[in-house]
């Protein structure tokens, strides 16, 4: 009969036994020249016509982002305030898996919540001085462990030294934009004879 004694079962603590090797793979590939270079990293969001849900395309993947329904959605999936956070706490939580699989610190269970704040009268009369973006971003990590109070400190430490994404939200960044306007199909609509009259006044 199948046990049902999860501790018989592998979990977290036996992944990191293999991610160990990946992680130090990967840190002899660095160190030989064998894996350098900045890797270029792309996203790309495209409205769909009928609903406006946000279809985020990276590599082979596809994520669903909307909006709830008093701001013309159909809540089909997260708002991108609520991705920013969701992915922040998804990296958060592999770093602490890198760091546990390098410094060899058993782990059973990694949480990671994440918490913000965004203010819809931002910019407006009595709110001009509020964020537009999220903000008051707090994050709580809860792991279970046999290792050490002072192993899980280092791990702390490290991780918040090295999470790339804690990194690009506490640090100043350098975003460039452009836009392409590509007109529609067609001619112009000729306006109407009442815009005509109005043009002469």
């Amino acid at each position: 009969m199948p046990t049902t004694d999860t501790a018989a079962r592998p979990g977290l603590r036996e992944f990191l036994v293999h991610k160990r090797e990946a992680v130090l793979a990967r840190e002899d590939a660095i160190a030989a020249g064998t894996l350098s270079g900045p890797a270029v990293l792309r996203a790309q969001s495209v409205a769909d016509g009928r609903s406006g849900v946000r279809r985020i395309r990276i590599r082979d993947h596809q994520i669903l982002s909307d909006s709830p329904p008093d701001y013309a959605g159909d809540d089909l999936g997260p708002s991108s305030p609520e991705l920013v956070l969701g992915v922040f706490a998804s990296c958060l939580t592999h770093v602490f898996e890198i760091v546990a699989a390098r410094l060899d610190i058993p782990l059973d269970e990694i949480r990671v919540e994440v918490e913000g704040q965004m203010e819809p009268r931002a910019g407006r009369p009595g709110f001009e001085g509020v964020p537009r973006e999220p903000h008051n971003i707090t994050y709580q990590a809860s792991v279970t462990s046999p290792a050490t109070a002072e192993e899980i400190e280092t791990l702390y430490q490290t991780v918040e030294a090295e999470c790339p994404l804690l990194a690009l939200f506490t640090n100043p960044q350098t975003i460039a934009g452009s836009l392409v306007h590509t007109p529609s199909g067609g001619p112009a609509p000729e306006p109407s004879a009442e815009a005509r009259a109005g043009d002469r006044g």
